[in-house]
């Protein structure tokens, strides 16, 4: 019989030991998972998991940085649209789709999660965390400025109150995709939310386009 070897080589899926270590992390919190759960269920000896990801601190940095600069894509992608009603658009309906992607290749939102009810253990990464809602909120508030600016929006339109409003429904969403609510239904609230928004604050012009109705399938359960 061929000896077993012990531990396990370099070569191995590390793609997939990232995501499994995120729904521990987004689930137990950093303090509350330990080595030793990581490297039973990433099927890792302590010597391998340490080879590829230097700590404990190392994994969990390498999982928060993969599934939140997913984030940063959107309203990078969204903010570059040509009118302000798409850029709203995308930032809830495409992080939406984020939110709910199959649990098979996604851990969850980590902004709802335990991650950030943590110990100071976590300190650097709320930090990132805040950063990084940041640099969002700023890249959205630049885009409202200029829409008000070019008459896209109505007269005396508050850009800080309306970049409050879509980071504070954002924020709603991601809380409820952790509760397991139905993409369809999330999707049907940041809809009728854009819907509102357009009616409210576009200047006096054409009637606000019909939001799509989201083509993508299927929730995360």
């Amino acid at each position: 019989m061929t000896e077993r070897h012990r531990g396990r080589p370099r070569a191995f899926d590390r793609d997939r030991a990232v995501l499994d270590a995120a729904r521990l992390f987004w689930r137990r919190g950093y303090s509350g998972t330990s080595t030793r759960t990581l490297t039973a269920a990433l099927g890792l000896s302590t010597s391998s998991l340490y080879a590829a990801f230097g700590s404990k601190a190392g994994l969990f940095e390498e999982a928060v940085r993969t599934y939140a600069e997913r984030y940063r894509e959107i309203y990078q992608l969204a903010v570059a649209e040509k009118d302000i009603q798409t850029v709203i658009e995308r930032i809830l309906t495409d992080s939406v789709h984020e939110f709910t992607q199959p649990s098979d290749t996604h851990p969850g939102c980590l902004i709802s999660s335990a991650v950030m009810t943590d110990s100071t253990s976590t300190l650097d990464t709320s930090a990132y965390i805040a950063e990084l809602h940041g640099s969002n909120e700023q890249a959205l508030l630049v885009r409202v400025e200029r829409a008000i600016q070019d008459g896209e929006l109505a007269a005396g339109t508050d850009a800080a109150v309306l970049t409050g409003l879509v980071q504070s429904v954002w924020h709603g969403l991601s809380v409820r995709s952790n509760l397991d609510t139905a993409r369809e239904d999330l999707l049907a609230t940041a809809h009728l939310v854009h819907q509102l928004m357009c009616r409210q604050l576009t200047s006096t012009g054409p009637k606000a386009p019909t939001v799509r109705s989201g083509s993508r399938e299927g929730t995360r359960k």
